[in-house]
């Protein structure tokens, strides 16, 4: 299920704020040297990120699922002068991969990178949270919005990507992930914790707002 043909990306990417050089480097790199490179966030999502955490001016971000880096430093461009973005990832390859670019960036004194599972990390963390990126292995979405929900601010953001898995969630009859999927949507939705939005930009996605 396409939300938006190509030709459509192209004018609202072109209209849009361009990536930065890095980006760029890392967005092409990505697709030549990394498998399942549709999990990179990508131009007019990396753009989103970043003018919504911009307009936050977080001084704490948390991200579920590091992949190649993009997303992080896309979410870092909005961090205020003293802040710090923590990513999470267990795959060691695509860490070395996103460390390369993370530390030729401008964020890097900024950006901690937690080699590790996101459930057994989270709990120790004892940072207020501004701004939480989620976009990792969907079986635990709902844990992983439980383990963090306590951990941001109100007024504080918790995005998730991929909340409407290749339009499957509309499918009457759904495989496992997907009904996976529309159950997180369904439990945030009616959350009385969140404000929640839901976006049909690129896999979807799912932002709340912790009342």
């Amino acid at each position: 299920m396409e939300f938006i043909n190509e030709q459509l990306l192209q004018y609202c990417e072109a209209f849009s704020q361009q990536e930065s050089d890095l980006l760029k480097e890392l967005n092409r790199d990505t697709h030549l040297k990394i498998n399942h490179s549709r999990m990179l966030s990508g131009h007019l999502q990396g753009r989103l990120l970043s003018f919504l955490s911009t307009v936050l001016k977080p001084e704490r971000i948390l991200e579920i699922g590091t992949y190649t880096g993009y997303s992080a430093l896309c979410l870092a461009e909005g961090l205020n002068s003293t802040g710090k973005l923590i990513t999470i990832d267990p795959n060691e390859e695509t860490n070395f991969f996103a460390k390369k670019y993370i530390e030729r960036s401008a964020f890097k004194d900024r950006i901690e990178m937690i080699c590790g599972l996101a459930q057994n990390v989270i709990p120790s963390l004892s940072e207020e949270f501004d701004l939480v990126f989620i976009d990792a292995d969907k079986k635990n979405y709902i844990p992983y919005f439980n383990l963090v929900i306590s951990k941001v601010r109100t007024n504080g953001l918790i995005i998730v990507d991929n909340v409407l898995w290749k339009g499957k969630v509309i499918d009457d009859q759904k495989d496992k992930d997907t009904e996976l999927i529309h159950e997180f949507n369904k439990q945030v939705g009616k959350d009385p914790r969140v404000s929640a939005l839901l976006l049909p930009l690129r896999d979807g996605l799912m932002i709340l707002r912790k009342l």
